[in-house]
């Protein structure tokens, strides 16, 4: 099974590679569109790549200074962009002729040379070499973890212009053995409950907490920032205000992609097969969490997604009603049950932290959902800190956990970030 992966890496490039850079996208787009309009040309749209290289690769090579692979490249792109077009109208969807405006390049093998610090594209007129511009590699971010691992292979990628910057999305990817000794066995798992919030970002079913401090002060930070550039009222407050976004965009992806980490961590420790999240649509109308909490919330959904499917780990989502106002111990629910952050059921006296009681409850909506009693491969229970709470919501031991699944639980209460 391949797992793929992109990663974007800033490039370092002068104005003389600027403008030649520049040119070949303009080129690019140029013939990617040429395609575009003669596969458009016919009763049917052509979305044969053999059938549009033979009707426009000799046109395309003669109107343009394009190498032969950016001219492939390009016809590649375009056939993709058709192939699109036709699906959407085959599932009845409306869709238009495609337009290539969004300033990229397609690079592979034979037009690009990947080296550690820098990469040699091709151009209009010879290759220009540009660096890297790259974090420390001793953190943890995808491009230690992606492009500089030994286990993935760079297959290619895509040059984009954004924001007065040259960005270059690598393609990666490597073989995931299916029998790999260190994926969880479905007959062994448990579901991971996660919940997301305003003042904790993620807690698991287990009792970690991902609190979100660190991003709500970088965010009022950021936004100090903007209001200060915005009152200078200048054409260099204005590109400043820009660069503070890029900045802050970048700060907060970085966070959410080392949470997502120790999230699949956390499943993998405890032997989950499942982690569940309450379903984010509306979340924001629920927590009453601003804007960038929501968009934090999406993202941080999407990279444990891909970051789990590595290990065989399924993410998904379950209806939120009640999740935070229902007792996790005796089934009780009340909307009086939760103050703030404290939870004290008001039937049994269950007393816990309110994020915590709603992540098993995420955790066991789930496995009631799925579980339909004996059937091979369904998740056993749901993971806490120690041992499990079972379909029925009934709590077993580690030692008893341990002794059915061959999973030993350990206890790591909290993680900050």
């Amino acid at each position: 099974m391949e797992v793929r992966r992109t990663v974007p890496v800033t490039l370092d490039v002068d104005s003389d590679d600027d403008a030649l850079l520049r040119d070949t996208v303009d080129e690019f787009l140029f013939a990617a569109q040429y395609v575009v309009d003669h596969a458009f040309q016919g009763e049917y749209v052509t979305t044969s790549k053999g059938q549009l290289q033979g009707e426009t690769y000799d046109d395309v090579c003669d109107q343009t200074p394009l190498n032969t692979g950016l001219v492939q490249n390009a016809r590649n792109k375009a056939a993709e962009a058709c192939k699109s077009v036709v699906e959407r109208w085959k599932q009845g969807k409306k869709a238009s002729k495609p337009r290539m405006t969004s300033p990229h390049v397609v690079y592979d093998h034979r037009t690009a040379t990947f080296y550690d610090d820098y990469v040699s594209l091709a151009t209009t007129d010879g290759r220009v070499e540009a660096d890297y511009v790259l974090p420390d590699r001793d953190r943890e971010t995808p491009h230690a973890e992606y492009l500089f691992s030994d286990e993935y292979e760079t297959t290619g990628a895509e040059l984009h212009r954004k924001h007065d910057e040259w960005q270059l999305h690598v393609h990666c990817k490597k073989e995931r053995e299916l029998d790999s000794p260190e994926q969880p066995t479905p007959e062994n798992g448990t579901v991971l409950g996660i919940d997301l919030g305003v003042n904790n970002l993620a807690v698991a079913s287990t009792g970690t907490f991902w609190t979100g401090a660190e991003f709500d002060h970088w965010r009022r930070e950021y936004e100090n920032r903007r209001g200060d550039l915005q009152e200078c009222g200048t054409r260099w407050a204005h590109e400043n205000i820009q660069a503070v976004g890029r900045k802050e965009n970048g700060r907060f992806k970085q966070t959410l992609h080392r949470i997502s980490n120790e999230l699949v961590a956390e499943a993998r420790q405890h032997g989950c097969t499942v982690i569940a999240f309450e379903d984010l649509t509306d979340i924001r109308e629920r927590t009453g969490a601003s804007w960038g909490h929501k968009w934090a919330f999406n993202r941080l959904y999407e990279y444990v997604e891909y970051k789990a499917a590595e290990y065989g780990i399924t993410v998904e989502q379950v209806p939120p009603e009640n999740t935070s106002r229902r007792c996790s111990y005796c089934g009780f629910t009340h909307p009086d049950n939760r103050d703030g952050e404290a939870f004290e059921c008001l039937k049994c006296g269950y007393e816990n932290h309110a994020d915590y009681n709603a992540a098993k409850n995420i955790g066991l909506r789930y496995l009631r959902r799925n579980q339909t009693g004996g059937d091979e491969g369904a998740p056993l229970g749901v993971r806490l800190n120690s041992g499990t709470l079972n379909v029925n919501g009934e709590y077993e031991s580690p030692a008893e956990v341990s002794a059915r699944t061959g999973v030993h639980a350990e206890s790591h209460p909290f993680r900050g970030g």
